[in-house]
Parts: C-alpha cells; sequence; structure tokens
C-alpha cells in the first residue's frame, strides 16, 4: 500500500522546494552585480592610471567615438553606486530567504518526526 503524504507536509515541501529556487536565483544575481562590480572598478582604476590627458573612448554601434573623460568617469561612479546599492538589497533579500528556509527545514524536520511517532503508536495498537 502506497503512503500517502499528508497535505501540511506536502505544503511545506513545495514552500520549500520554491523558496530553494528563489533563493539560487538571487544568488546567480548577486555574483553577476558582483562582476559587474568588479568590472566597473577596474575600468575606473584604468582611467585614474591613464591620467587626464589621456583620450578616451566608447565602443558605440561598432565603431570607437571619443568622449569626454570626465563624464565617463561620472558616468561610471553612478553606475558603481547603483550596483553597490542592489548588491546589499541582494544580500537582504539572501539572508531573509535563508532565514526562511532554515525555519521552513525546521518545521518539516518536526512534522516528519510527529508523523513517524505516530505512525509507531498507531501500528502497535
Amino acid at each position: 500500500m502506497a503512503q500517502r503524504i499528508p497535505p501540511e507536509l506536502e505544503n511545506k515541501l513545495t514552500r520549500f522546494q520554491s523558496l530553494q529556487a528563489q533563493y539560487a536565483r538571487i544568488a546567480q544575481e548577486r555574483v553577476a552585480v558582483e562582476s559587474e562590480i568588479a568590472e566597473t572598478q577596474k575600468v575606473l582604476k584604468l582611467l585614474e592610471e591613464a591620467g587626464e590627458d589621456a583620450p578616451v573612448y566608447r565602443m558605440e554601434a561598432n565603431i570607437l567615438v571619443r568622449v569626454d573623460r570626465g563624464k565617463v568617469v561620472q558616468e561610471l561612479k553612478d553606475r558603481l553606486e547603483i550596483l553597490e546599492l542592489r548588491l546589499q538589497k541582494l544580500k537582504k533579500q539572501e539572508d531573509e530567504i535563508k532565514k526562511q528556509l532554515d525555519k521552513l527545514a525546521q518545521e518539516i524536520k518536526q512534522l516528519q518526526t510527529r508523523l513517524t511517532l505516530g505512525k509507531q503508536g498507531g501500528a502497535g495498537g
């Protein structure tokens, strides 16, 4: 005879899997943002090392176009600020989901224990 998972446990397991998938997506996005932050910082450092009078070019429609260095530096700093704020938000989301996963895992474990003990107690009678 096949055992049926109680609806309460099934709901918790479904929620757990959903949270795991959400956690994985956020972690993946966090890694991408961290990578973009590192790349932006690298470009800013290169611009700083190149000096104030060094020409700066940007790729536009498959050609290099000379651009104002100050404007590019400011755009990169603004982008960096936005990325760092996004990273903070993602880390908070990750932490919150991790707490929810830990709590739900504990609830699932307790429910499984309760169901196992209930079956053992009921079989003796």
